[in-house]
């Protein structure tokens, strides 16, 4: 019947076209959650990326904190895509995002007629995930019914669809994030105890920009280029105002914040060199009084002033100063002993 063997090889046809586009896919999510899109030379992002290298081949459950905007999304799939798990789905759910009734059906699927508007069999994020890995954010906000089901799951490694008895056996590595201290939660009676040590097998713990000031510059760089390629504009760069200003500036947002920073500036920018003034919300947020910004200083005087705060926040490290100022430590000598401070 050449009808049917002609619907046979479309489907065939399809199938084969379905699961290539899944490959490509899985290849450019790969691309992007590789650690070494992870920009950071700062000390913390360093020993992060160390243990990310030594717990991705393992399938240890893992258990990502930071604040928000700290990138543990992409921590996550850092450890996935360098896992023997890199060909399986990476299946990410945030848990803060949906309702309870509707968190359950999300996670495990549902029967038809489970519920009313449940039309049609649906499968689950932990299904949808198996041979892979599973991303639940912001864990901390599930109810504690949702625990004890997410529990049994970690425990027994299977599920049972909402309104249905079959149970099925999952293969899943679980990564869980919150921006919230767990154990704070549990003394508070808003998070189980024993699910907290089921997905504390392995801890990382993302640094707030804050505290990795080290690193603005560069992730300030990198996003420049990024937007101004994609909002087809040639930008070279940042004045030395604007770069100090980016490195003073705490970023309560993170990473998060920088980047929608940078995506506005780049957007409504006039000139080559993004300026201080091309960072209003900053500028608002926070007064400041430093000589280097406030006055038109030399620029021999603007280094002094540079070297000497980094001194004094360093507490007086001068090998760990110099490399922060990205100069030899036989040039810093040089710089002090100008300024009459050796």
């Amino acid at each position: 019947d050449f009808d049917e063997l002609k619907l046979a090889m479309k489907r065939a046809m399809e199938h084969t076209q379905l699961k290539e586009e899944n490959r490509l896919l899985r290849e450019s999510l790969g691309a992007h959650f590789d650690s070494g899109n992870m920009i950071g030379h700062s000390d913390s992002m360093v020993k992060l990326l160390e243990i990310v290298a030594q717990v991705a081949p393992s399938d240890a459950t893992v258990l990502i904190t930071g604040e928000s905007g700290t990138g543990k999304e992409l921590i996550a799939g850092a450890i996935h895509f360098n896992s023997s798990r890199r060909d399986g789905p990476f299946i990410k759910l945030n848990c803060s995002a949906i309702t309870e009734t509707l968190l359950e059906s999300e996670l495990f699927g549902h029967e038809k007629g489970a519920f009313t508007g449940a039309e049609r069999v649906k499968e689950g994020k932990f299904r949808m995930a198996e041979g892979g890995s599973i991303f639940l954010d912001e864990v901390s906000e599930m109810s504690l019914s949702m625990q004890v089901k997410l529990l049994r799951v970690l425990q027994e490694r299977e599920i049972t669809r909402v309104g249905g008895e079959k149970v099925f056996k999952v293969d899943v590595r679980v990564i869980a994030a919150t921006n919230k201290s767990l154990t704070d939660e549990i003394e508070a009676g808003r998070f189980r105890e024993d699910l907290y040590y089921r997905l504390n097998v392995v801890t990382l713990s993302v640094p707030p920009l804050r505290e990795r000031k080290e690193d603005i510059a560069l992730l300030a760089r990198h996003f420049l280029t990024l937007f101004s390629e994609k909002n087809k504009k040639e930008l070279k760069g940042f004045t030395p105002q604007a770069v100090d200003r980016l490195i003073k500036y705490d970023w309560p947002g993170n990473i998060r914040e920088l980047m929608n920073a940078i995506e506005r500036a780049v957007v409504l920018s006039q000139s080559e060199y993004l300026d201080v003034s091309d960072f209003p919300l900053i500028n608002s947020r926070e007064k400041t009084t430093d000589p280097v910004i406030s006055e038109n200083l030399p620029l021999d005087e603007v280094e002094k002033i540079t070297i000497i705060r980094t001194l004094e926040q360093l507490k007086g490290n001068k090998s760990e100063t110099a490399r922060k100022l990205g100069i030899t430590r036989k040039t810093l000598h040089k710089k002090l002993k100008s300024y009459g401070l050796m």
